[in-house]
């Protein structure tokens, strides 16, 4: 299926590895050239050799920390100088620490609201005028399964995340005339760095090992397994591609049929 994606720009925040990478390289296949920042500027300029080798496509990377003002206005800087404008834009930032209500601070809800919020907010705030100028555009937040079924000692994500649901769906209706669509995507469990450490934290807190951890996951999912990234970042990818014109405000996980709820 020809999805219209060849020289589109995507912008993928948090895309040094996990969910972020998997669906940069998708992107990259379907023809995108692409904008990668995370922290780390030594896995960034790893994974932009093996798109560009892989893909051909044009790639820029920006060691940023998004959760803070001046990263993010530094990777809207280096983006519009390279590229004049941002097609797709993929919000997606590493997950907050796992713990329960009365382990956490002030601080820590802080940290967590810059990380997950205000990095989706002020990389929107960039790319939006130049999406509605030309008519077209995808926004598309990864947020997690939590905002349908809360997980247990993840109240930072569970809290948070919706907040970005609730951004995302109404700025979905005040841009949908400008042929601009916002969705959110909700990966379940998924074979990433960010599931080896909630995996390590549950064997810790319940005394099981990480073996152990995984298989009680995957007893709760009707697939029977965890998923791989590149199956959630294909579905991203059609989100952001001309077959998806038609949808917009919507949350939808990709999880195995992990979550329950009819809606």
């Amino acid at each position: 299926m020809e999805l219209g994606l060849r020289n589109k720009i995507a912008l993928v925040a948090g895309s040094s590895s996990g969910l972020g990478e998997a669906v940069a390289r998708s992107l990259a296949a379907e023809g995108a050239s692409l904008v990668i920042c995370a922290r780390s500027k030594e896995k960034l300029e790893k994974v932009k050799a093996e798109i560009v080798q892989a893909s051909s496509v044009e790639v820029l990377a920006v060691a940023a920390d998004l959760s803070t003002k001046s990263g993010v206005e530094q990777v809207l800087l280096e983006s519009l100088d390279k590229f004049g404008h941002v097609d797709i834009l993929v919000n997606n930032s590493g997950g907050p620490p796992a713990a329960k209500f009365e382990d956490t601070t002030s601080e820590m809800w802080e940290q967590a609201a810059n990380l997950l919020l205000m990095s989706a907010v002020n990389l929107t705030r960039g790319v939006l005028p130049g999406m509605k100028e030309r008519s077209w555009g995808r926004i598309i937040n990864i947020t997690s399964i939590a905002v349908k079924q809360p997980v247990e000692n993840l109240i930072l994500s569970n809290s948070v995340r919706a907040a970005v649901t609730g951004f995302a769906r109404t700025l979905a209706n005040e841009v949908a005339e400008y042929g601009i669509t916002v969705n959110n995507v909700l990966p379940g469990y998924t074979r990433t760095q960010r599931l080896d450490y909630l995996a390590q934290n549950a064997a810790e807190k319940n005394g099981i090992s990480k073996a152990e951890a995984f298989q009680k996951w995957e007893s709760d999912i009707p697939m029977g397994r965890v998923g791989e990234p590149h199956e959630f970042a294909a579905f991203v990818t059609f989100l952001a591609s001309e077959k998806a014109s038609y949808m917009t405000g919507q949350s939808i996980a990709v999880d195995g049929g992990f979550i329950r709820s009819l809606l």
